[in-house]
């Protein structure tokens, strides 16, 4: 369930009884991102085996810590295309492994499956419609999971992406 911030804190926990019995166990960003004591209080009151998460709008170290030593999150997410590319990414990785808790990398399945092999504390990649549908339109090489897993294609150099600059084109300003 990604409820995109869009809660009050007695909303999403009012919200996450009935969830807990639909089988929910992700709730992502159950009120707003900012509101650090809220997700800690919502993460705390939500009933077993929901868990909390957010983060994928962080841009820079300092907003994960934060995150992190409010202990607002049970799995941090990230997005290499906001939080500094992969290197910010692997930073992101270090501080939870030595929290210890898991990270979930946000969208954009075929640029996080690459540093994903390489994260410790990776619990899964986000595989989310929209973004692959843009990912197969604008790049030759976009990943498509096969019984539920995505792997890297090794076949291809880099990051396996191309540029289909001709379908790009038209998107130019």
């Amino acid at each position: 369930m990604d409820a995109n911030g869009a809660y009050s804190r007695k909303e999403a926990i009012a919200l996450s009884e009935a969830f807990v019995d639909l089988g929910v166990t992700w709730f992502e960003e159950p009120v707003s991102s900012d509101d650090l004591d809220g997700l800690r209080l919502v993460r705390d009151r939500v009933p077993t085996p929901i868990e909390v998460s957010a983060g994928e709008y962080g841009y820079d170290l300092f907003y994960f810590r934060r995150m992190l030593e409010g202990e607002a999150v049970d799995i941090l997410q990230a997005d290499a295309t906001r939080c500094a590319g992969i290197t910010g990414l692997l930073k992101v990785a270090a501080l939870c492994e030595a929290c210890p808790l898991p990270l979930s990398t946000h969208c954009a399945p075929s640029i996080h499956v690459h540093p994903g092999c390489a994260l410790i504390p990776l619990r899964h990649i986000e595989y989310f419609h929209d973004h692959v549908r843009i990912e197969h339109m604008l790049f030759d090489g976009a990943l498509t999971p096969v019984k539920g897993e995505i792997r890297p294609d090794l076949g291809r150099p880099g990051m396996g992406l191309e540029l289909k600059r001709k379908d790009a084109a038209i998107y130019e300003l």
